[in-house]
């Protein structure tokens, strides 16, 4: 028989070389797990800041919409509330009706729309009302559900009709030699020669009659060139308009038809940024001293006019007088001008259009007070002529109103611009007989209820010139969101 074997047994260094190989087989299933935890956590980590910058970026667009809106309907609100303040004026204008009644006058137009946003005080914001109350000491807590809690409007009204309508080019031909008289009387003065005699970027000149002509070409429903010396019988004719704008780098063609829009001036011949700057809008901030329009009535109300476009008035009935040649009397005239509306402090000057023709040729009870001052009379080539040109009632009006909303650690602000026309306004309270409501007319076609087949209730014939007819805060020509 065989002996038997004895088990085997590891040594202390293969012992050891397992525990080592267990030892990092340990490790590196842990290494794993750990690879795997730590990736699993930056991708869920990158996950999450995406999703929160996704849902960051969903909130503040919906949040900068929603106060985008209820900014422009603060604006909304301060226009509806302007055109009321507006249609109200011949009512405060009846109220001081006995005093002029006393001075055997008749009352002048009230410029209301120049103290908007003060009248609309108690209508705004919270700082505005508190200053609407210091100003007209009205009992504080006396109204209801007026103001705006988390933000406020920006309110600017200007008469149109205080402007050099260019628009006058589309009209009639009276309207035509109106116009080239007025934009001469604008351009008057040696001190603009330097901006006339300079050359634009494609070498040509443009002098005063060249750019008077361009405007009312640009216009007129024609191809003859207009002819702006009208300093005998006044403009006509003079052959085919120019090719200028075809001559140009990227051509176009005139549009013979009424400008849309102020801004389109920059395209006539010569209307440069010098001459926009100087003649047209020396202002863009302040729309109150803009001088010319694409809007209005074709009269300028000589109570609201600046300074200068009166200037350039009595220059186009009176272009050969010194006020309009000698920089000294020009220079006296505006000062003149501005120190009256001062000491009236916004109170109309003139009753009517022969108050202001009365002053200019030194007589009635303020041209002996010009003349004082050392302003040579004006002699105009044609008083009655001169008298159509101007008025004391303005009937289209700018609403310039600003919307702002109060957010966290930003505002949102939203302009809105609207063009009224008031001329074919009714009066506020004038009702028609039948009707009850303010403004309006009734409809005496069929009902919406009984409306004939083959046609659509309620838009019968009268209800559809019902709908067009002026209500009592004007009629909207021009609306613009900014």
């Amino acid at each position: 028989m065989s002996a038997p074997t004895a088990p085997t047994t590891l040594s202390g260094a293969g012992r050891s070389s397992r525990a080592l190989r267990m030892a990092a087989r340990r490790r590196t299933q842990g290494g794993v797990a750990l690879f795997m935890v730590t990736s699993a956590i930056v991708v869920l980590t990158i996950m999450l800041a995406e999703f929160q910058e996704e849902t960051s970026s969903e909130v503040a667009a919906a949040t900068a919409a929603r106060d985008a809106v209820e900014a422009e309907f603060h604006a909304r609100s301060a226009i509806n509330l302007s055109r009321l303040l507006i249609a109200s004026e011949p009512t405060i204008r009846n109220a001081i009706l006995p005093l002029f009644m006393m001075l055997k006058r008749k009352p002048p137009q009230l410029p209301v729309w120049e103290f908007t946003d003060r009248f609309l005080g108690a209508f705004n914001g919270k700082e505005e009302s508190a200053d609407f109350s210091s100003t007209f000491k009205t009992p504080d807590g006396e109204g209801k559900n007026l103001g705006l809690e988390k933000g406020h409007f920006e309110i600017s009204v200007v008469d149109e009709d205080s402007k050099i309508n260019v628009n006058l080019g589309a009209a009639n031909e009276i309207a035509h030699i109106r116009l080239a008289r007025q934009l001469m009387g604008t351009m008057v003065g040696a001190q603009y020669n330097p901006l006339f005699e300079a050359r634009d970027p494609s070498g040509s000149v443009h002098d005063r009659l060249t750019i008077c002509q361009a405007m009312i070409d640009w216009a007129d429903n024609d191809e003859n060139g207009y002819s702006c010396d009208v300093s005998a019988t006044g403009g006509a004719n003079s052959g085919t308009e120019d090719a200028f704008y075809a001559s140009l780098l990227k051509p176009y063609k005139r549009k013979n038809a009424p400008f849309d829009s102020l801004e389109e001036l920059h395209m006539v011949r010569g209307v440069s940024q010098d001459f926009w700057a100087t003649f047209v809008d020396p202002a863009p901030l302040d729309p109150r001293k803009r001088v010319m329009t694409v809007w209005g009535q074709g009269a300028v109300n000589v109570n609201t006019a600046n300074a200068a476009t009166l200037l350039a008035l009595v220059c186009s009935g009176a272009p050969t007088a010194e006020i309009c040649t000698d920089p000294t009397q020009t220079q006296m005239f505006l000062m003149g001008i501005t120190m009256a509306r001062g000491v009236s402090m916004g109170a109309p000057i003139f009753g009517g259009p022969n108050d202001f023709v009365q002053m200019m040729t030194g007589k009635g009870q303020i041209g002996p007070l010009f003349a004082a001052l050392g302003m040579k009379p004006v002699k105009f080539q044609s008083e009655t002529e001169f008298a159509k040109t101007i008025t004391t009632e303005s009937k289209m009006f700018s609403i310039y109103a600003v919307g702002v909303k109060k957010g966290y650690r930003r505002e949102t602000r939203v302009k809105v611009h609207t063009v009224v026309d008031f001329r074919a306004a009714p009066a506020l309270g004038a009702t028609t007989p039948g009707s009850g409501v303010p403004g309006t007319v009734p409809t005496s076609g069929t009902s919406p209820t009984t409306a004939p087949s083959g046609t659509t209730a309620g838009l019968t014939t009268d209800g559809f010139a019902a709908a067009v007819r002026p209500a009592t805060g004007g009629q909207t020509v021009h609306f613009r969101v900014e």
